[in-house]
């Protein structure tokens, strides 16, 4: 029984990381015609559709602005913003495999972090995970033999604002509220995206509405399945399942954006996908206690951190 539970859960988190990666493709069939800020804030605007979903028993509305620890929250609400600016930069840019493959250094990001910010010990087999992260991405960009563009930053700083909020996940603990966690993240971008958006706001048409509204509700959905499956296998079994992302990429790239994928970039993918993987190996086997390095969206993670069971009695 509990392996077909177990086996419930992967299911449903592959599922909920195929709707992640179509909502990926959404937005990016915009291809720019919007700014990055103003598809942010709304694609936003329609994640707050699964609020209602991700709360849990005895959660209240107030408690999406409830926290332990304030400066914390913030720093997640201002991460989670410019994270997902990164990611609709890097999207628009480039194609949808490599916009991935450097958004998934998120876990060499939280392992570097983690020493300095949490003072976690690393081993060396952590260590190695890292570097060879760092090394396909120099395979997959080849600096100096190919042109570089803002795609490749809003990549890497995706990954970057991803893993300051797994970070402070980590750092807050069993006692912040799954809600408040992911309310930071969805008003942070509301609020900092909606103020830059301002200034350049241009009325979407009819099929760029229908675009942002596949960013944000595909995103919320895979939030609320993300959620879901985390209550029929452990977070060590859910986090391996976020790299199907790149098999669904390198599709959409190929069958919608005319995308093509060459011998460098497939080894350099393949390394950044072995060094997530090994990361998330000696997590599991180092037991973290707060969500691994969930990939390419802070957002899963937050929904399945797990809560301090408050005590009734």
């Amino acid at each position: 029984m509990q392996k077909d539970q177990t086996l419930k859960g992967v299911l449903l988190a592959f599922v909920a990381f195929a709707a992640y990666a179509w909502s990926d493709a959404s937005v990016k069939m915009i291809d720019g015609h919007l700014s990055p800020y103003q598809s942010s804030f709304l694609g936003a605007v329609f994640c707050l559709v699964g609020l209602p979903f991700i709360m849990k028993s005895g959660d209240r509305w107030t408690d999406i602005i409830k926290t332990t620890n304030r400066p914390l929250w913030l720093l997640r609400f201002v991460a989670q913003a410019g994270g997902t600016i990164g990611s609709v930069t890097a999207f628009t840019h480039l194609s949808m495999a490599e916009a991935f493959a450097l958004i998934f250094l998120l876990p060499s990001f939280v392992t570097i972090m983690s020493v300095f910010f949490l003072k976690e010990k690393v081993g060396v087999k952590r260590w190695a995970a890292v570097l060879i992260g760092f090394v396909g991405v120099m395979v997959v960009l080849r600096p100096g033999f190919r042109e570089l563009s803002i795609g490749h930053l809003g990549a890497v700083f995706g990954g970057l604002s991803g893993a300051i909020s797994i970070v402070v996940l980590r750092a807050m603990g069993r006692r912040e509220k799954n809600i408040s966690l992911y309310g930071a993240g969805v008003l942070g971008t509301l609020i900092v995206c909606g103020a830059l958006a301002i200034p350049g706001f241009q009325m979407p048409t009819s099929l760029q509405w229908a675009y942002l509204a596949g960013y944000g509700l595909l995103a919320a959905f895979a939030a609320i399945l993300v959620m879901y499956a985390a209550n029929y296998a452990p977070a060590t079994l859910i986090g391996p399942t976020q790299y199907s992302q790149m098999l669904w990429a390198v599709l959409f790239g190929y069958l919608v954006f005319g995308d093509t994928v060459d011998l460098p970039m497939v080894i350099g993918i393949l390394l950044i996908v072995g060094s997530g993987l090994l990361t998330l190996a000696r997590e599991r086997a180092r037991g973290t206690p707060l969500p691994p390095a969930l990939g390419s969206d802070a957002q899963a993670a937050a929904v399945i951190a797990p809560e301090e069971i408050p005590n009734t009695k």
